[in-house]
């Protein structure tokens, strides 16, 4: 079945590079990416995708503060598309806290379904970094798949790990001003 809403979307730098956030008729996010528009419309499942600065200004808000070590938790409304099944995982997702990760088995134990299904959704999160699909890793604690790629995975891991104190970041993640996130 084809999707037919309507989404509107913006795209903001970070110290991370171009993110871009997607929400729907309600003011939920639909769908978030590392990217432009062609990575956003890649989480969205079809519908309309039209600028909407004003609209996803909440969510950019937040995105901004995590950046800036000022938030740890996102509160925006969220509205993925998705199976029961994923939307329990994704909620799971959710609950890992900051800085910390789990592994695929952790998931699928809190979830009671299979490591392997726990993939499955994680792979399939459209709304990355607000639902941390990122701090989820091997049953060794190796960094696996991200849709992003693991290096994005390792900066965000590594960005949690220092506390999200603008001056206590990986080099990799340091804006050319030194004393503070540029946020154009």
């Amino acid at each position: 079945m084809k999707d037919t809403r309507t989404y509107h979307f913006s795209t903001f730098n970070t110290p991370m590079g171009a993110f871009s956030v997607a929400v729907g008729p309600d003011g939920a996010v639909a769908a978030a990416a590392f990217g432009g528009g062609g990575a956003l419309r890649a989480r969205l499942r079809g519908g309309e995708m039209l600028p909407g600065a004003g609209r996803t200004a909440a969510a950019r808000e937040q995105v901004e503060e995590w950046f800036r070590g000022r938030r740890r938790e996102f509160s925006v409304g969220l509205s993925p598309a998705g199976t029961v099944f994923q939307r329990r995982v994704w909620d799971a997702l959710r609950a890992i806290p900051f800085g910390e990760t789990r592994s695929y088995a952790d998931v699928a134990r809190a979830v009671g379904g299979s490591a392997r299904a726990v993939g499955r959704a994680n792979a399939t999160n459209p709304i990355c970094l607000i639902v941390p699909c990122h701090r989820v890793v091997g049953s060794d604690g190796s960094l696996t798949g991200y849709a992003f790629g693991l290096d994005t995975k390792r900066r965000l891991l590594e960005f949690e790990a220092a506390g999200q104190r603008p001056d206590h970041l990986p080099r990799a993640l340091r804006t050319a001003d030194a004393n503070a996130l540029s946020f154009p």
